[in-house]
C-alpha cells in the first residue's frame, strides 16, 4: 500500500531551483489536544519537491507561489540528502493545485444593502395598539399634578410585568402633540422612568379642533 500524503496552506519559503526540479517548505501545525496520556504533535516542515510542468499546470511561479493557498497530494521520502531538503520530511509532488479564494468581498458589497434593509426593519420597534410615534422619555413634560399623584402600586407592578415580558409599554403614553406635555398615562410614565426606557409609545391627545 502506497504511503500517501496531503499538505494545505501557504508556502512559507520561496521557490528554489535545483539541478532539475523546484522546491519550496510548507508547515503542518498538529492538533492542540491529544488522547490522555500522548504526547502532542507538532509542527512539522516538509520540502515538497516538483517539477516545472507541475507548476506550470497550477499556474504557480516564484512571484505568486507565496500568495497562493496550495493543496499539495504526493508521498513522503526521507532518502534526499540535507541540503536539498531543510525540512524534516521531504515531499514528492503527484499532483498541485490552487485552492481558489472565496469571492467573499464581491458578494457581500451586493448583500449590504439588503443586509442593512433587514436589520433596520428589525431594530424598528413595534407598540401596542393605537401607537402614533416613539419618542424620548425625556422628551415628555409632566404637569404638577401628576408629580403629586402617587400610582397604585399594585397597578404599577402589572404594567412592570408586562414590560419585562413583552419589551414595550402594554399601552402608549397620551400627550399634547404642540407642547409635549403629558395628559394621560402617568402610570406608563412612572415604569418607564423606573425601567430606566429610552424611548416609549405615543399617542397625541384630540383636540376639539381635531374631534
Amino acid at each position: 500500500m502506497a504511503h500517501k500524503i496531503t499538505l494545505t496552506g501557504k508556502p512559507v519559503s520561496a521557490l528554489r531551483l535545483k539541478k532539475n526540479f523546484y522546491t519550496f517548505d510548507m508547515e503542518e501545525k498538529g492538533s492542540p489536544a491529544a488522547p490522555k496520556g500522548l504526547p502532542k504533535s507538532s509542527t512539522i516542515t516538509y520540502t515538497v519537491f516538483i517539477n516545472q510542468k507541475q507548476l506550470k499546470k497550477a499556474g504557480l511561479t516564484e512571484e505568486n507561489i507565496q500568495n497562493q493557498k496550495i493543496l499539495v497530494q504526493g508521498e513522503p521520502t526521507l532518502d534526499i540528502p540535507v541540503d536539498d531538503c531543510p525540512g524534516e520530511i521531504g515531499v514528492v509532488c503527484f499532483q498541485v493545485s490552487v485552492i481558489p479564494e472565496k469571492q467573499a468581498e464581491a458578494v457581500k458589497e451586493e448583500k449590504e444593502p439588503k443586509k442593512k434593509e433587514k436589520v433596520k426593519a428589525e431594530e424598528e420597534p413595534k407598540g401596542p395598539e393605537g401607537t402614533e410615534d416613539f419618542i424620548s422619555l425625556d422628551q415628555i413634560k409632566v404637569p404638577e399634578e401628576f408629580l403629586q399623584f402617587q400610582p397604585s402600586a399594585y397597578k404599577t407592578q402589572l404594567v412592570i410585568d408586562h414590560v419585562k415580558q413583552a419589551g414595550i409599554l402594554d399601552e402608549p403614553i397620551t400627550i399634547n402633540r404642540e407642547t409635549g406635555m403629558l395628559t394621560d398615562g402617568y402610570r406608563r410614565y412612572v415604569v418607564a422612568k423606573k425601567l430606566d426606557m429610552k424611548t416609549v409609545p405615543v399617542i397625541y391627545e384630540k383636540n376639539s379642533a381635531e374631534s
